[in-house]
């Protein structure tokens, strides 16, 4: 076994003793064909009135329909694009003796993640690793230079991004702006790291389970090998790679804040069959403080804060293996 890798098989062998991998549910059986999710051109809206109203009904008509969307022109370069991937391949072939290391990177306990510590039964075995990086921890990293050089311009290239976006979808359902500014900032944001190493049983075990976002926004860039999948209509579809595109999705925050008018869907990650796949999500979130409440009559969700929306996560997780969401909240 390669040095960078998770010892996935070893540490699943108790889970997986005595289970027939036929028995565990199929992840690509309800495959369908690969589908091309909601494409928009972002410079439409610098061109002129008109174009920009139909530019904005279209993000707005995506996110109440789909929950998910791609964006060309979005103002990220292929440059810190390219830079943020190579970077993240760096630090996913350090030996998995030195990624495992409390204080990796100089990052706080848990920033770094394999598998799926939480899963009570094979069904719910992840074959992927992941860094999770909140912004004001980049400070520490002053021994990984180029890594935190590249993490800081991605973030700083699709920061003003989310909040266009943010800006456009709260106008259309009567919230002000200043709410995402009073609760959002550079120290409540994060990044998320992703490789998907190629699995020796793909079609049984998942990538990544199948999950809403905690936040209000995410954007995700990826390669071209593929391997998202979300749920429209109760099936199962597949995103095609698009290498122009970033993929924006609406958050559970985001959907109860607007009283459901915007959706936020289930998606997943298969894992990887022949090549590993590696992707950056960028999380708008807010403090834990914030109130998640929406001004509409009747609300669909009670009031909470986002700090009791990670601990009923954590506790769903812990008791369960599985983050049950929104749900949860549910008058």
């Amino acid at each position: 076994m390669d040095l960078h890798e998770p010892p996935f098989l070893e540490a699943y062998k108790t889970l997986l003793h005595g289970t027939n991998l036929n028995d565990i549910s199929n992840y690509k059986s309800s495959m369908v064909d690969k589908c091309e999710i909601p494409l928009i051109d972002l410079s439409r809206l610098n061109f002129g009135h008109l174009e920009r109203k139909e530019c904005m009904k279209e993000i707005i008509e995506a996110s109440r329909k789909w929950g998910f969307f791609q964006v060309v022109n979005h103002g990220v370069s292929e440059e810190v694009l390219k830079s943020m991937k190579f970077e993240q391949m760096k630090v996913f072939r350090m030996p998995f003796g030195i990624k495992s290391q409390e204080n990796f990177l100089n990052l706080p306990s848990r920033s770094y993640r394999w598998g799926n510590p939480s899963a009570t039964n094979p069904k719910q075995l992840m074959w992927s690793e992941a860094l999770h990086m909140f912004l004001p921890d980049l400070a520490k990293m002053d021994q990984h230079k180029s890594l935190r050089s590249s993490v800081e311009d991605f973030v700083k290239a699709v920061t003003p991004l989310a909040e266009s976006l943010v800006q456009i979808l709260a106008e259309e359902v009567n919230i002000k702006f200043s709410y995402f500014q009073h609760n959002c900032s550079a120290n409540t944001c994060y990044l998320r790291l992703n490789r998907y190493p190629t699995c020796p049983f793909p079609s049984k075990v998942v990538g990544l389970l199948p999950h809403e976002d905690s936040s209000f926004l995410t954007i995700l860039h990826q390669d071209n090998i593929g391997g998202l999948q979300l749920m429209k209509d109760g099936n199962w579809i597949s995103v095609k790679p698009n290498s122009q595109a970033l993929i924006v999705n609406i958050g559970d925050l985001f959907r109860a804040l607007s009283n459901g008018v915007y959706t936020s869907v289930k998606h997943r990650v298969v894992a990887a069959e022949k090549v590993e796949r590696f992707s950056v999500a960028f999380f708008y979130g807010p403090s834990i403080d914030a109130v998640i409440e929406s001004n509409a009559t009747p609300p669909l969700y009670r009031k909470f804060t986002f700090g009791e929306y990670q601990e009923q996560t954590l506790k769903d997780l812990k008791e369960g293996g599985d983050k049950v969401g929104l749900s949860r909240f549910l008058l």
